[in-house]
């Protein structure tokens, strides 16, 4: 028991660092009734009736499930648990947000109970690193030689690390993105390098990496040299299809800095700029995510004058080959993050999407479904000096993955 189960004692001791919130697992179950304990339902009921009522609760309530008694630690520690778990009312996806500029260090932010909890992240180094995530599971890459790469879920804490990536080292420009196979829980990685053609600023030299869990190789998929284009740091995969985003290098005008390229997982596909896609309006600049295997930007619209300072963000949703707008951030919202320019960070999966800005640790959340805003609990830290930035990422909490 002790070898299988040591890992949900680890996520235990990190979850117990909730701010606030309720002392023992019987408070949830019988909060008001003081009566009843958790003992008396422990006689009661049977180990595939108490499983499945364990598998309805947030993770967080999970965790603090196994401390209760060695037999409910055993119930959530069992593979049968996780099979119950991971066919129950999804959770909703976490925001982790680092809280320090050069440690990964930080608090994940639960909106199903509305609480932040203290969290250790496993194999990352600093909180600058590249990071994406799918269903579970996370991958991390450093920012300096981008070879380095680590799989992990941030949950269970179980993590691998992959060989280093083919391709040029030090590149100017990466984007990471994975995606992970919810049936069999294989997963692809992906790395999009770019870097300048010597002495030529408007041609650059992109490749697309390709690692895959079950064969456990990477493969470079295409090389390609642009004209007047070059790749940047994001991308995403949607139902088989890599995206990412292109930067002009000609300048140009406003309307055209940016343009999203797709590349087909599954077989080869046309010469990228082919594949173009002309951005939603003139962006300042653009977050990538898959929301239910859509494509989703989150953008900041530049203004007239100072294409560089954004006055508002807009969401949309790729239809074909047409953006269909969401929503617009409100006024009153936009106005709580202070002046933007292209500092803010948004990720999200399921329905929900996480923006906040890198001044300051107010978290934003937007509902797809409900077509509705709404401001996170408040995190447990504050701004220390004006210089202080603060980032993060959105994850699912889920204990059935594993790298």
């Amino acid at each position: 028991m002790k070898g299988e189960t040591s890992w949900i004692s680890h996520c235990f001791d990190d979850m117990s660092k909730e701010v606030g919130g309720l002392d023992s697992f019987s408070e949830l179950i019988d909060e008001g009734n003081k009566e009843t304990t958790a003992v008396s339902v422990d006689l009661i009921l049977p180990d595939d009736l108490l499983e499945r009522i364990l598998a309805f609760l947030p993770v967080a309530s999970i965790f603090r499930a196994g401390s209760v008694c060695r037999r409910w630690h055993e119930i959530v520690s069992s593979k049968r648990f996780l099979w119950n778990f991971s066919n129950v009312l999804s959770q909703k996806p976490w925001y982790f947000m680092f809280t320090s500029s050069d440690e990964p260090v930080g608090y994940a932010y639960d909106p199903i109970l509305r609480k932040w909890y203290g969290i250790e992240l496993p194999c990352i180094q600093t909180p600058n690193w590249f990071i994406a995530s799918s269903c579970g599971l996370v991958c991390f890459m450093d920012n300096d030689s981008r070879s380095e790469l680590h799989v992990c879920n941030p949950v269970t804490k179980h993590c691998k690390k992959l060989e280093d990536p083919p391709g040029p080292k030090f590149p100017d420009y990466s984007a990471l993105s994975i995606s992970v196979n919810r049936t069999s829980h294989n997963y692809t990685v992906s790395v999009v390098k770019s870097k300048q053609v010597p002495g030529n600023f408007f041609q650059w030299d992109l490749s697309i990496h390709i690692y895959d869990s079950e064969t456990r190789m990477w493969a470079t998929s295409l090389t390609e040299v642009l004209t007047g284009w070059r790749g940047g740091d994001e991308s995403v995969i949607c139902d088989g299809i890599l995206y990412f985003l292109i930067y002009s290098t000609g300048g140009g005008t406003p309307e055209n800095r940016h343009g999203l390229v797709t590349y087909s997982l599954s077989g080869r596909s046309s010469p990228l700029l082919r594949s173009f896609i002309p951005v939603p309006g003139p962006l300042s600049c653009g977050r990538l995510m898959n929301l239910k295997e859509k494509l989703v930007v989150v953008g900041g619209m530049g203004k007239q004058d100072r294409p560089d300072i954004i006055k508002g963000i807009g969401i949309w949703v790729l239809e074909g080959r047409n953006w269909n707008e969401v929503a617009r951030m409100p006024h009153k919202y936009f106005q709580g993050f202070g002046e933007l320019d292209d500092v803010f960070a948004s990720s999200g999966a399921d329905d929900l999407i996480y923006i906040q800005s890198y001044g300051a640790p107010a978290l934003l959340v937007f509902d797809m479904n409900q077509k509705l805003w709404k401001w996170a609990q408040k995190c447990p830290v504050s701004k220390k000096f004006p210089l202080q930035l603060f980032t993060g990422f959105c994850f699912e909490p889920r204990l059935e993955f594993a790298p």
